[in-house]
């Protein structure tokens, strides 16, 4: 089998990437998604190896110095991360896919400028909104703070290979599925 491609995929908070991306990844075996390392602890029903690699500080620190992840960052206190390793091997199998910020899959073209770009978008800034409110776990604070960092965050997808529009989640995992299959036959 020849090696796979990366997918680096991106979105506001919001434009229902989590839901889109189960589309995407549904009943597909030449598609791997990376699993992160976070020094999080797990929720409920979340498992170690599956959701996170749940890592100490330390072990995390220990990463860092020793190069092993394709990029890494902090949110809410806790260390985010790519593990270079794990993806590699994944490649070896078939496409991965990550589900990281634009800083991070920036950080990753640096370090693997084959990887293609899809940054996915809500139709509107109105419904990016709806969408974030009607989640109805969030504090009217939180939602202040995401709809800031995505306007920085919807300004940086001219920098994406891809833009695509998440007005009907299925629609929208078809389209990343034909972009996954043309840039697969591209060698």
């Amino acid at each position: 089998m020849k090696k796979g491609k990366l997918f680096i995929i991106s979105g506001a908070s919001g434009v229902g990437k989590s839901t889109v991306l189960s589309k995407v990844m549904d009943g597909r075996s030449d598609l791997q998604f990376s699993v992160s390392a976070t020094t999080r602890p797990p929720r409920p029903g979340e498992q170690d190896g599956v959701n996170y690699y749940f890592v100490t500080n330390e072990a995390f620190e220990q990463m860092i110095r020793e190069d092993a992840f394709l990029e890494y960052d902090a949110h809410n206190q806790c260390w985010y991360g790519t593990p270079a390793a794990q993806v590699e091997e994944k490649l070896q199998h078939g496409h991965v896919i990550l589900d990281i910020e634009p800083v991070g899959a920036f950080n990753v073209q640096r370090k693997r400028p084959d990887a293609t770009l899809i940054f996915i978008e809500a139709p509107s800034w109105e419904e990016l909104e709806r969408r974030l409110r009607g989640r109805g776990d969030t504090s009217e604070e939180q939602i202040a703070i995401r709809l800031e960092r995505a306007k920085w965050e919807m300004e940086q997808k001219e920098k994406y290979h891809y833009v695509v529009v998440n007005d009907q989640a299925d629609a929208c995992a078809d389209k990343i599925l034909h972009i996954i299959a043309e840039k697969a036959d591209m060698e």
